[in-house]
């Protein structure tokens, strides 16, 4: 067609001939596509509705068809680039900013067409089943939302063992971790495979590649099958991404195909595009593959360094285990989650009355706190129990809802005041956004909340973590694993007591670590504070800092009091001294 140089010739049947052609082809690169789904051992799982207890029912499996691979109107990159693909092994370049959404089902999004009551972000979870359930007494509204769902079953699957995708679910400890697939995760490994050996890529993606534990398999094919050539990451302040919220961080990632990434430049939390044109002669931090394996053995996170201040005091981390490691004669801590927000839906009611308990959410609890804000939602004890059980027997075991547990808010920012926000919560129940502890000994948990709420391990992990604080990146915290024989353990645990314990749902934790009652707790603003500051100097003089590494820690939040800052620097100072024990 292109060599056609006559108008004279009759380019509408050259045009049909090719279309005739590429018709045909597609065909047969649909077959194959099959033959590749079917060789991977995966079906076409067709969401069911239970007329009975009127939800979503087991999905049916069926083998897949022609036409299902057709519904996906799949590109076939081969094909349509034959000469770049098969003739030269690849692009030279690739240059992209992918999506960035999660690849699944969004209920809202699905059901906004037919409501315009159901909101994507203000709407209340109960507020919105409501509405799910009559939009969904609509029979074709019915079909449309199993039609939908079904189309992403068998996609995911093949995202999560085709070959072409061997990099997205990370590997640990020989067990494959994680569900969700990311449309901007797939796009990196496709630009790595569609580039030729010394190819270049430019992508613009979230932060999450270089922290989050998803992501772990991309790294390592990045350090280890690239050359890494620039990490630059953005905050959203200035709204480069209009409709983006400001505190989000996304990165240019630029990198050459083949070779090994033994050190590369990086820079974190910039506000001004103009900046990127200098990097990395200005701006960037030579950050080495080393350092990163030795701060992250077995993630691969990369710590935002704001300042080469950052890297000796990290180093001292080091010094510590890290929270996950199994050791001979101490405690571990082991963390999990409860009931899900949406799954368990139908547990929550809007009342307190009865046998019930309060369902604790990431924003009721605050540094040393649980009274942040009031309960949603309550559950009845017994329904509860039974849903938490599940399949084990009962045996009238004591259960974590019914002991005081460590919890943190699982949902966070390295952007906000303080990122790590954890505490010592009574009798309840969690949701999602709390990731909780129950196996630790009370004095245990007091102390792992008195580290972890320090200023010193919130600059560590801000260094880590994007929006989520997965219970991996706690795991990999270096935290001095102290007991009730070291000296150092019970400063740190009287002054956490007297700043949870203030309420009557602490008296038997109160007891435990030799308090008369929850009045001993410090509940006036002047003793809480003098108090946190305190926990401050002493968590920094655990880990070795000098008072100029201690400073400067401080001046990394931003969004902290002045005075808050100073006092727990006088505190550094009169621990040193020995003014306080």
């Amino acid at each position: 067609y292109r060599r056609a140089t006559d108008y004279a010739e009759d380019l509408q049947s050259l045009r049909d001939g090719i279309e005739e052609k590429k018709q045909k082809a597609i065909g047969t690169l649909n077959w194959l596509l099959l033959d590749q789904f079917q060789n991977l051992g995966i079906n076409y799982e067709e969401t069911t509705w239970d007329e009975k207890k009127n939800l979503e029912g087991k999905t049916k499996k069926r083998p897949l068809k022609e036409a299902d691979i057709k519904a996906l109107k799949p590109f076939h990159w081969g094909f349509e680039f034959d000469e770049i693909i098969n003739q030269r092994g690849g692009f030279d370049a690739i240059i992209t900013n992918p999506p960035w959404e999660t690849f699944q089902p969004d209920a809202k999004e699905f059901f906004s067409e037919y409501s315009g009551s159901v909101t994507k972000k203000s709407m209340d979870i109960k507020d919105f089943d409501v509405e799910l359930r009559k939009l969904l007494s609509d029979p074709k509204i019915k079909k449309g939302w199993l039609d939908y769902h079904s189309r992403f079953n068998y996609q995911r699957e093949f995202f999560r063992v085709a070959d072409q995708y061997k990099h997205q679910v990370p590997i640990i400890d020989g067990k494959r971790h994680g569900k969700d697939v990311n449309l901007f995760k797939l796009f990196v490994e496709q630009c790595f495979n569609l580039l030729r050996d010394s190819g270049y890529c430019g992508i613009v993606i979230p932060s999450g590649i270089y922290t989050d534990l998803g992501t772990k398999q991309l790294r390592e094919m990045l350090f280890l099958e690239t050359k890494v050539t620039g990490l630059f990451c953005f905050e959203n302040r200035k709204a480069i991404f209009e409709g983006v919220d400001s505190r989000f961080k996304f990165l240019v990632l630029s990198y050459e195909k083949g070779g090994k990434t033994k050190e590369f430049p990086a820079a974190f939390m910039r506000h001004d595009v103009a900046e990127l044109e200098r990097f990395p002669q200005e701006g960037g931090l030579s950050l080495s593959l080393d350092l990163i394996r030795r701060l992250s053995p077995d993630s691969l996170s990369v710590m935002e360094f704001k300042s080469e201040k950052d890297i000796p005091i990290a180093n001292k981390f080091l010094r510590f285990p890290l929270l996950g490691t199994d050791l001979p004669d101490t405690w571990k801590i082991e963390l999990h989650r409860e009931f899900n927000m949406t799954d368990d839906a139908p547990l929550f009611e809007k009342a307190p009355a009865g046998n019930k308990l309060p369902l604790f959410e990431g924003k009721m609890i605050w540094q040393f706190s649980h009274l942040l804000s009031e309960p949603r939602y309550w559950v009845d004890q017994k329904k509860g129990r039974k849903a938490l059980l599940g399949a084990l027997k009962e045996d009238g075991q004591k259960l974590g809802f019914e002991r005081f547990r460590f919890a943190y808010r699982s949902i966070a920012s390295n952007t906000n005041e303080r990122t790590m926000i954890c505490t010592v919560i009574p009798p309840c129940f969690t949701g999602n956004s709390l990731n909780i502890s129950g196996n630790l000994n009370a004095t245990t948990q007091l102390f792992c909340t008195g580290i972890l709420n320090s200023f010193v391990i919130d600059w560590f992990l801000r260094l880590k973590v994007t929006t989520n604080i997965n219970m991996f990146y706690i795991y990999q915290l270096p935290v001095p694993r102290l007991t009730e024989k070291d000296s150092a353990f019970w400063p740190i645990v009287k002054r956490a007591a007297r700043l949870i314990c203030t309420t009557p749902e602490f008296g038997d934790l109160t007891k435990e670590v030799g308090l008369k009652n929850p009045k001993d707790g410090a509940a006036e603003p002047v003793e809480r504070a003098r108090l946190r500051a305190e926990l401050d100097g002493m968590v920094a003089n655990l880990y070795g800092l000098t008072e100029e590494e201690f400073a400067y820690i401080l001046t990394t939040f931003p969004l902290v009091p002045d005075p808050v800052k100073d006092a727990a620097r006088n505190a550094y100072r009169d621990f040193e001294r020995g003014l306080i024990k």
